[in-house]
């Protein structure tokens, strides 16, 4: 099993992220950390990096649902979605939250984890 899914895009790196945020509010996600790896590589490294983001993406319902079966689910919260550059154009690549809660025996949690996989998946293939 894959830990993610993703889908290439033709298109502009900054116009990727918009629709990906765009995509996963239609779908109930909201984008509660953006970090700019690109940005944050260069400022404390130096490091070059391609144009590269991650968005902590939660849905609140689910997040709650989640919580109240397995209180330390917050440890794996929000699920993480990958805009980055590419040879070509973009990706974005999607946290298989089912694929990471694999380690957690707990069967409630585990049909939540399959809501939150079908909800993000559809927003990746909406984009």
């Amino acid at each position: 099993m894959s830990y993610y899914f993703s889908k290439r895009l033709d298109l502009p790196f900054s116009e990727a992220v918009d629709k990906a945020i765009a995509a996963l509010k239609a779908r109930g996600f909201g984008v509660l950390t953006r970090i700019d790896v690109q940005s944050t590589l260069k400022e404390k490294i130096g490091a070059d990096f391609r144009p590269y983001v991650i968005l902590g993406a939660c849905n609140p319902k689910m997040a709650h649902q989640a919580l109240m079966v397995e209180d330390k689910i917050g440890t794996m919260l929000p699920c993480n979605v990958v805009v980055q550059e590419i040879e070509g154009g973009t990706e974005v690549a999607a946290v298989d939250p089912v694929a990471s809660m694999q380690a957690i025996h707990n069967e409630p949690l585990g049909a939540i984890a399959q809501k939150v996989r079908g909800e993000l998946k559809a927003a990746v293939d909406a984009i």
